[in-house]
């Protein structure tokens, strides 16, 4: 608790913005103050769990869902092992989703294939997945632009959900990549307007 205390006063302490023209001087001051104040909200909800708060008055008082809370800040148990899960989705993970969607929407099935696990392999072949993509194309128009994607991580894969925009209507491709980045799910999904 000392050094978390240590950590917010430097935070409080900290200037940010200098009267020199030296930008990148502070925007990384910036950046260490987003730190700071990420390690102060992380050490608080460790500490809020040690003292019985539930994930739902913790993602209440974050504005965000109990388990986007605990996606963020729990520590899940392997049952498997009973040893801590990594939790931190794999690097640069919405560029390969992105890149993955690029291939599907130039007609790049093989690319997107050798990217697939032998699960996946075995599933789904190049002449289904360019079947269900015709199929999307026939239902909505070409693929317009992508949107920021979620990513969260679920034991050992890493999960993104990227907002796709077709032209006459909107989806979500839901791509699972285990940590040697192949491909274990892929599914495009319709999204719901609420």
């Amino acid at each position: 608790m000392r050094a978390l205390k240590a950590r917010m006063e430097a935070f409080l302490a900290s200037r940010v913005l200098t009267r020199s023209d030296d930008w990148a001087d502070s925007i990384g001051r910036a950046v260490s103050m987003q730190a700071a104040a990420d390690d102060v909200v992380r050490a608080v909800v460790q500490h809020a769990r040690q003292n019985g708060a539930t994930w739902q008055v913790i993602g209440d008082a974050l504005g965000v869902s109990r388990q986007a809370a605990f996606q963020r800040y729990g520590r899940p148990i392997d049952p498997r092992t009973g040893e801590s899960m990594n939790t931190t989705p794999l690097p640069g993970v919405a560029e390969l989703a992105a890149s993955v969607i690029e291939d599907l929407a130039s007609g790049q099935w093989t690319r997107v294939t050798e990217r697939f696990d032998p699960s996946m392999r075995a599933s789904l072949s190049e002449d289904t997945l360019a079947a269900a993509w015709a199929q999307i194309v026939g239902l909505s128009g070409a693929l317009e632009g992508l949107g920021e994607p979620e990513v969260s991580r679920a034991g050992d894969m890493t999960i993104t959900n990227t907002p796709l925009a077709m032209e006459a209507g909107d989806y979500t491709a839901q791509i699972v990549f285990r940590d040697d980045r192949a491909i274990a799910g892929l599914r495009i999904l319709e999204r719901q307007t609420p």
